[in-house]
Parts: C-alpha cells; structure tokens; sequence
C-alpha cells in the first residue's frame, strides 16, 4: 500500500534524522539546534501494540483495524452515561521544555489535551469530524514538572469516536526506573466479604496494583486497598506490586487472610449444600419419564426440561407436559401441579428451564424481549413455579463484531436478555431463583477469546455468557457450568484440562471463584462469584452425556475445592467450603442408573 506521506508519529524522529544529515555535509548552521534533542514521546502512539501504554476508563476503549489513519491499528472509544470515554498515558517530561502534542481524529466532539503540566493545562477539539482530521496544541511545562498526562477523550452521551497517530514532540525527560517491589503487605480487618491490606510505599511508585491468587483485582495510588466481593469462611492470598511510567515491579511477597464466617445457607431458601437436577417434564428419552411426585427427596432444585420458542427469534415461551403417545405414564397437568406444590412444601424450588440443546432462543429486538418476559411469566404463574433457569446452547448467544467489553455489552441479544431477566427479578421479588447453565465455551474459554476479537476471526460465541453472569451477579442464585460434552479448556494455570476427571472440574470451578482476565487483557477481568452461587455441573450416567466423571473423581473434585486436598497437580487459588453443591443432567438419567449421582451427594455432605 502506497501512502502520501509519512505516519504523523514518525515526524519528529524524521526531523531528528535531517538534522543529523546536515550536519554531516557541513550544513549545520541551518538545522534548527533544538531538533535533534526533540523525539516523539508518547507510547504507542499508532495503537500498533493494542492499548499498550494506554489506559481507558470504564473499559471504553478497544483497538480497530478500521478505520485507521496510518498502519493497521487505532483507536475505538465509546462514552457511555457519565464516561466521556478518556484513553490516557503519563509521559516522563523536562522542566521548563515546550512540547507539542498532535492526534488524527474521527468523530464528534472529540478532545485532544494535555494536564499536570505545571503552567496551563491544553485542550483542543473538534464538534464534528466524518473524515480523519489532525488536532494540535502546545504547551510548556513548569519549573519542577516531571511527567504530564497526555489523553484523548469523546463527550457524554455522544457515539463512538476514534484516534490514531497521536505524538508528544518535545526534549525527553529524565529516564525513570521501575520502583522497588512494596515491603511490609500485612492484612488488617476482614468482614465476611472484604479484607483490608496495608503496605510500605516504594520509591518513585505512581501507583500499586494488588492481586489475589496471581490476578489483579484493584489498582490504587495510595498504599492500602480493601479487597471486596469476597465469600464468607474462605482463605485468600494477595500480592502487591509498584508501578509508575516504566513499568511494574516484581510482586510482593504473599500474605493470606481468612473472611469471616457468613449468614449461612445464602438467599433464596436453597440449603448450605444443594443438588440440583434436570427433569425432563416436556420430553421422553432412553432414561424414561419421571412424574413430579416420584421424584426422590435428594433433589433441592428441580429444573423442567423445557420451555421452548415458537421461533428462534420470536421470544414466545411455551410449556407444556410430554404427549401420552410419547409417555404412556405422563401424569395430568393437575396432577403435576399438586406434585409441584407438595415438593416447594417440603422445601424444594420448581424452575422452568428455557432453552436446551433444541430450544434456541435469541432476543434480538426488543419486541421479543418483552414478549418474553410476558411469556416466562405466564409459565410462572400457571404452575406455581420458584423461578427461571437460563439454559441457552449453540446459536442463542453470540456477540457481534466490536463488541469486545463484558462489562458493557452492546451486542442486542446479550442486552435484551439481561433486560428481560431484571424484569422479570423486580417482579417477583427477592424469593425468585435464578439459574445458569452455560457450557464451558461461553464461560471459561473467555479466558482466553471472547466473541471475533479484536479484529474478528474467532468464534463470536466464545465467551458469550460472560456479560449475562456479570450484569446479573447480584440476582443470581446458581450457576452450574456444564462441565460435561466440552473440548479441552485451559485453566489459571495456562495448562489445557479435559473432561472426565477431578482435574477438570476442580480447574474449571477455580476459575469461577478466582476470577479472570477476558481474552489475557489483565485491565478486563471478570470478578470471582460466591461460593454459594456456584455449583458443578455433570452427566449423571456414561449415557446421559460426554464426560462422565466417576463418584470417585467427584468426591476428589469437592474435596480439592472445599478442603484443599485430593487436588492432584492442579494448585487452586483458594479454599470454598462454602461452595453451593452439584447439578446434573438430569434427575431421570440418575434415576436410571440406580440412583448413583445423587447418593454419593447425599454421602458426602450428609443428605
């Protein structure tokens, strides 16, 4: 590709190497004395490097392939309610030194600034921009200024805005060096879901980052945090490390502290230790039909497989019993109902489960977001039900392409399914259960995708789930990841585990409790739920699906995660004893295997 002239980030070096050539063909006296001192130094200026060096807030920036001004890369950046979308760096600068700073810009009212710079602070900007424009100002620093914040930044409630080829032309500064990894982490008061730590400052340090079991959770200025969100009777460890312009230091030596013991059992009426089964209620399979009333009393939570669209798209759920000529011992719908409020008397939640391997169901308009929430409604109160599970397979969710942020989704059946669940949580309130069971590829497999990518190519379903557990993780009863008919996925320890054994669900479980980066980009991290929302998802028999797991390796799994023994070559980051229980696919399966699933659940935590 042939350009017009060269990238704007390149100029000064450009500059600087003229004035080397005149010098040597004995021209010297007509190159400007300051040139070869000045350099371009902001980081990354082009956005080659992804957001390298950059930092933007709420999550508001990505790197795009197009459009992009110069070479392959720039920036995309989206306001969004009270974020202007501001992408910044801290530059090492000279006292009492003239710089200039330039960007080529996309976009309506987007900024270009300088602040800190110990005299006037600078902005510049421009209110409308459909073509690339380049945006220029200059300022001069102060007598005792060291480094300046250089940024870039869209106004509220505005579209995306896109920058590329930004430069920082003036004298470098002094170089600054990485500081001295924090002495002295200590921990302090701990609730049942925070622990407050403390640390002695490092030399030259701008800021600190704290990790817990290897994974960055806060970024302070300050030398002390409070680690929250955590679960009740559970052991932590942090690390701490230092950081400013250079780089970060190496982390801190550990320190581990023990939350204080929590309410109990956790919401939604659910027991301390809970099992919870498919029932298939709307089908007939080679595990035969279980009525309602002859399911055994092992089952806390019992899920009806399925409601399901009249369409893909059309968001209309219907239920309804499996046909006589299907299951010959199908029992009434009143039958069923009264079956339904005898198990919810003796303690046990009844949920409809929408979706299934056949059952896809994607909101794309709001339309079908309302239409769903009045149809699910409908199911709940026809059968008297205690809530929803959310069992959406293959194509119901997928993110499209530039939708990079888990945090702030904006793919719409992502968005209308979160929407249509609040709704449905604000309207029957605290007691309505809700439920999750998302297979390994749109949970953990985030760790390392999440939808195209950057630059498109993936499997946008990858990850998928990931924005639905976050927005809704505060109404969430359960979720049970099916770690079952999965590929090999790769765990916190960068390893690849495979189904069928201990190793597999403890790796796949610690990640739910740990917490992880989406797609590596440590500044994206999806947060650790509580143990009590988080249960194991298995086949029930060598029949009922990929990935049977031995009541042996189950017990060695829960014994890993809530005792810290029997883990095998597999380090978790914590202990859980509070961790919720076990689900399976399904209680009929189980039921044809003699029961095997749910007795070695009632054995080990004395059901």
């Amino acid at each position: 590709m042939e350009r017009t002239g060269p990238p704007a980030r390149f100029s000064g070096l450009l500059a600087a190497l003229s004035a080397a050539l005149l010098v040597a063909g004995g021209l010297a006296a007509s190159a400007p004395a300051a040139a070869a001192a000045d350099t371009d130094l902001a980081r990354n200026g082009g956005f080659e490097a992804g957001l390298d060096g950059w930092s933007c807030t709420g999550g508001s920036g990505a790197v795009v392939s197009t459009p992009t001004h110069g070479g392959t890369s720039a920036l995309k950046a989206t306001p969004a309610g009270s974020d202007n979308a501001e992408c910044s760096q801290t530059v090492t600068v000279k006292p009492d030194s003239t710089y200039t700073l330039s960007a080529w810009v996309q976009g309506s009212y987007v900024y270009l600034g300088a602040s800190g710079t110990g005299t006037t602070d600078v902005s510049t900007w421009t209110q409308s921009s459909p073509g690339w424009t380049q945006l220029t100002t200059t300022f001069k620093t102060g007598a005792a200024t060291t480094s300046v914040k250089i940024y870039t930044h869209g106004w509220y409630g505005t579209p995306t805005y896109y920058a590329d080829d930004l430069t920082l032309v003036g004298p470098g500064g002094d170089p600054v060096a990485i500081p001295a990894t924090p002495a002295g982490l200590r921990a302090g008061t701990t609730t049942s879901s925070s622990v407050a730590l403390s640390w002695t400052g490092s030399t030259g340090a701008a800021g600190y980052n704290v990790y817990r079991g290897g994974t960055k959770v806060l970024s302070v200025t300050g030398t002390s945090a409070t680690v929250t969100g955590l679960a009740a009777s559970t052991a932590y460890s942090f690390q701490v490390t230092a950081t400013n312009s250079a780089g970060e230091s190496a982390k801190s030596a550990t320190v581990t502290a023990t939350t204080a013991a929590g309410s109990g059992g956790g919401g939604s009426g659910l027991p301390t230790h809970a099992l919870v089964g498919y029932l298939h209620s709307s089908f007939a399979n080679g595990s035969g039909y279980t009525r309602m009333a002859d399911v055994p009393d092992s089952w806390d939570v019992i899920d009806l497989a399925f409601g399901e669209p009249t369409s893909v798209t059309s968001g209309d759920i219907r239920f309804s019993l499996c046909p006589v000529t299907e299951c010959p011992n199908v029992e009434s719908v009143a039958e069923f109902k009264a079956a339904i409020k005898a198990k919810q008397a003796a303690g046990k939640k009844v949920l409809i489960s929408i979706g299934g391997q056949n059952g896809q169901v994607q909101l794309s308009t709001t339309a079908a977001r309302d239409t769903f929430v009045s149809s699910v409604s409908k199911i709940i109160d026809d059968y008297g039900l205690d809530g929803l599970d959310i069992d959406f397979e293959g194509h119901s969710l997928s993110l499209n392409t530039g939708d990079t942020d888990f945090r702030n989704p904006t793919t719409p059946v992502i968005v209308n399914l979160i929407s249509a669940v609040k709704t449905l949580k604000a309207k029957y309130g605290d007691k309505f259960v809700l439920t999750m069971a998302p297979e390994t590829f749109f949970v953990q497999l985030g760790y390392q995708y999440y939808g195209s990518g950057p630059w498109g190519g993936q499997d946008p379903r990858a990850g998928a789930y990931l924005p639905v557990i976050h927005a809704l993780r505060d109404d969430l009863t359960l979720l049970h990841v099916q770690d079952y008919n999965s590929g090999s996925i790769m765990g916190l320890d960068n390893q690849y585990h495979s189904m069928g054994g201990a190793d597999f669900h403890i790796a796949m479980t610690d990640m739910l409790l740990t917490g992880f980066p989406v797609a590596g980009d440590t500044t994206k991290v999806f947060p650790a739920l509580r143990p009590d929302q988080v249960s194991i998802g298995l086949p029930a028999s060598t029949q009922a699906g990929n990935g049977y797991t031995s009541p042996t390796e189950v017990t060695k799994a829960l014994n890993c995660l809530t005792k810290k023994t029997d883990c095998g070559s597999y380090t978790t980051h914590g202990t859980w004893p509070g961790l919720r229980g076990l689900m399976t696919w399904s209680i009929n399966w189980d039921r044809f295997n003699n029961g095997e699933f749910s007795k070695n659940f009632d054995a080990y935590f004395g059901g």
